[in-house]
C-alpha cells in the first residue's frame, strides 16, 4: 500500500466519510486531499472543513457545483423524459456522474495516486462513481474502504469514531436518525433504517421538502412554466438561471404536497431496494416538459422517445452516463428539442400536477383538421375508409385463412360424430343376447 502517496476523498463530512479519512491516513499512510460538492444539499458546507482540518488535511476543496449540476446533467436527462422502472426521476443517480468528473479533475490536478469514495459494497452509488471516473481517468487507483475494513456495522463505525476522537452527531449516536439520506437540488432520498421492512409506512415526520397533500392549500395555485429547445427558463414570465428555477419549483411543489414516492427498486448489484423519494420540482417539470412536446414533437418521434427512455433511464440509473451509448442517445434526445419551445401553465393541487394549458409558435396542432365542426374541406373523411383497410389487410388475410381452416376441419368432425353410431350399432350385433326373464 506504500506505493499510494496522496488519495483525492469524495468527502461529506458526516460519520462514514469523516471515519474513511482517518482510516485512510492510518491504513495508507498517505496525504488525503478532500472535495466536497455542493449540489443543493441544502446543508452548511463549513463544518466539514473543519472536520478536515481537525485531521491535518492540508487541501480542502468545496465547490459550489449547484448551476452545472442543473445544467449539464438535470436538464439534458429531462429532455429524455427519464424515469426508472416506471417512476424514479433518478435524483441521486444523475449525480454521480458530476461528482466523478470533479474528482478525477482534482486527482488530475494534484498529481493523486488515487481516488476514494464513501459508497458501501451493496449499493449503485459505488459502481456509478468508478464507471465514471474510469471513463474519464482509465488508469485511476480506486480505493473503496466499505470493501476492504472490516467495520461492516454502525456500532463499528462509532467505536472507531470514538478511538480516534472523530466528533459524531448526537442522533446518529443514539440510533435516533432512523434513514440513510442522500440530498441534492433535485430530490431527497431515504433509505434504510424502518424502510428496510417494505410493508411499514414511512413516518409523516420523515419527508423534509413536501407537506402532506392532506394539508396542502384547500385553494390549487396556477404555475406557467416557458421552455425553450426542450429546456425550462422561466417561471410566470420571471426568466431564471438552471439552478433558480430548480429550487422554486421546488418551493411550489413542496408547498402543494407534490413529488413524494415509496418504491421498491431493483438495484444494478441485483438486489431490491426500498426507498422513499421527494423530487417537487422535477415531477412538476418533467409533466410540463411531456405537455410541451406533446403539442410540438412529430407522432413518430415522440414514440421513438418513449421506446428508447427505458434504456436511457437504466444508463444513467446504473452509471453509465460517460459511455458512448448514452452520449449517442443524448445527441438523437437533443435533436428532437429543436421544436420543443412554447408554455405550458400546470395546476398544483394537493399532491397533483394537472396540465391546464400548452401554446407554442411551433405547435403541430392543426385546429381546422382537427375539429369536429365543419372543417371547409381541410380533412376529406372519405380518405379514413382506404387507411382503415389498407391498415386491416393483414388482419383480413389472417381471418379469412382462420375461417377456411374452420370449414375444412367441420366435416371431418361430422363424420366422426355419424360414425359413433354405426359402430354402438355393429357392437350390440356382436355381443351376446341377455337372457330373458320367463314370463309369469
Amino acid at each position: 500500500m506504500s506505493n499510494v502517496k496522496k488519495v483525492v476523498l469524495a468527502y461529506s463530512g458526516g460519520l462514514d466519510t469523516s471515519v474513511i479519512l482517518k482510516w485512510l491516513q492510518d491504513t495508507y499512510g498517505c496525504e488525503v486531499i478532500t472535495f466536497t460538492a455542493d449540489i443543493g444539499q441544502g446543508e452548511e458546507l463549513e463544518p466539514a472543513r473543519k472536520k478536515a482540518e481537525m485531521f491535518g488535511v492540508k487541501k480542502i476543496y468545496i465547490e459550489d457545483l449547484r448551476e452545472e449540476f442543473v445544467r449539464d446533467f438535470v436538464f439534458p436527462m429531462f429532455r429524455a423524459n427519464a424515469l426508472y422502472e416506471g417512476e424514479y426521476l433518478l435524483g441521486t443517480s444523475i449525480a454521480r456522474p458530476l461528482i466523478a468528473k470533479r474528482l478525477v479533475e482534482i486527482a488530475r490536478r494534484e498529481k493523486a495516486d488515487a481516488i476514494s469514495h464513501g459508497a458501501t459494497g451493496k449499493g449503485n452509488d459505488q459502481v456509478r462513481f468508478e464507471l465514471g471516473a474510469y471513463a474519464l481517468m482509465p488508469d485511476v487507483k480506486v480505493i473503496a474502504p466499505w470493501r476492504e475494513w472490516d467495520l461492516l456495522s454502525r456500532d463499528k463505525l462509532l467505536a472507531y469514531a470514538d478511538k480516534h476522537g472523530i466528533p459524531v452527531d448526537y442522533k446518529k449516536r443514539k440510533g435516533e436518525a432512523p434513514y440513510s439520506m442522500d440530498a441534492n437540488l433535485l430530490h431527497i432520498s431515504y433509505e434504510g433504517g424502518v424502510l428496510e421492512d417494505p410493508a411499514r409506512a414511512p413516518a409523516e415526520d420523515m419527508w423534509r421538502l413536501t407537506v402532506s397533500p392532506e394539508k396542502a392549500p384547500a385553494r390549487p395555485e396556477l404555475v406557467e412554466i416557458d421552455f425553450i429547445h426542450g429546456d425550462p427558463v422561466a417561471i410566470n414570465g420571471v426568466k431564471m438561471k438552471p439552478a433558480q428555477l430548480l429550487t422554486e419549483l421546488n418551493r411550489l411543489g413542496g408547498k402543494h404536497g407534490v413529488g413524494r414516492l415509496d418504491l421498491v427498486e431493483n438495484r444494478y448489484v441485483g438486489m431490491k431496494s426500498r426507498g422513499c423519494y421527494e423530487t417537487p420540482g422535477g415531477t412538476i417539470l418533467l409533466r410540463a416538459h411531456r405537455a410541451i412536446e406533446s403539442l410540438t414533437l412529430d407522432r413518430e418521434v415522440a414514440h421513438l422517445k418513449d421506446d428508447l427512455m427505458p434504456r436511457y433511464a437504466s444508463l444513467v440509473y446504473n452509471g453509465y452516463w460517460w459511455s458512448p451509448e448514452r452520449k449517442a442517445l443524448q445527441v438523437l434526445i437533443d435533436h428532437t428539442q429543436a421544436t420543443v419551445s412554447g408554455k405550458v401553465v400546470v395546476k398544483l393541487f394537493k399532491g397533483n400536477v394537472i396540465v391546464t394549458s400548452r401554446t407554442s409558435r411551433q405547435s403541430l396542432f392543426d385546429t381546422r383538421i382537427a375539429t369536429f365542426d365543419d372543417d371547409g374541406g381541410a380533412y376529406n373523411q372519405a380518405d379514413a375508409a382506404g387507411f382503415i383497410k389498407l391498415n386491416a389487410l393483414r388482419m383480413r388475410i389472417a381471418g379469412a385463412k382462420a375461417q377456411a381452416a374452420a370449414a375444412s376441419a367441420k366435416p371431418k368432425a361430422t363424420q366422426a360424430k355419424t360414425a359413433k353410431p354405426k359402430a354402438v350399432k355393429a357392437a350390440a350385433k356382436a355381443a351376446p343376447a341377455k337372457a330373458r326373464r320367463p314370463k309369469a
